[in-house]
């Protein structure tokens, strides 16, 4: 079972075999369709963020955020080990092969959890890199236009 929040307050649960059955045509990488109900929705990927597990979408041209939670989060969350305990992170490490279109921090500066450190293009798309954890920005080791491999680190904190 899978409890997906949108915007931050309506929160539905979805059985894994409803998301089996839905009627979804990928007309490119962050453009679909969905027929549902003799219901039409053109639906894009504006953002995507696999580590915490929310999507930005765009349905018939309304915007939603939307967060999803499993079964295995819910017990990580009961047992406290949610990440809000977890080590202080040294470093930003690419998700992705990409490159960097955007950085939005500078070294010295200040960050706290959820803050946008850069935009990184991988597959035709957008990602806004966000901080994990707290910190202060002791390196930025990549520049704007650089190509990253996975898991290479583009910055330190420190």
């Amino acid at each position: 079972m899978l409890s997906v929040r949108v915007n931050n307050s309506a929160t539905f649960e979805v059985a894994n075999d409803d998301l089996q059955k839905l009627d979804v045509v990928s007309s490119s990488d962050r453009q679909f369709h969905l027929l549902q109900d003799n219901q039409s929705y053109n639906i894009e990927l504006v953002e995507l963020n696999m580590a915490e597990k929310t999507a930005v979408l765009t349905v018939n041209g309304r915007t939603y955020t939307v967060q999803a939670e499993d079964e295995l989060d819910r017990l990580l969350k009961k047992l406290g080990m949610n990440g809000a305990n977890s080590a202080k992170l040294n470093h930003i490490k690419a998700p992705m092969p990409g490159l960097i279109l955007q950085i939005l921090v500078e070294v010295g500066q200040t960050i706290e959890k959820g803050d946008s450190l850069l935009i990184l293009e991988a597959m035709k798309m957008e990602n806004v890199i966000k901080a994990a954890g707290a910190g202060i920005v002791k390196h930025i080791a990549v520049a704007r236009g650089t190509a990253v491999e996975k898991n290479q680190v583009m910055i330190e904190l420190q």
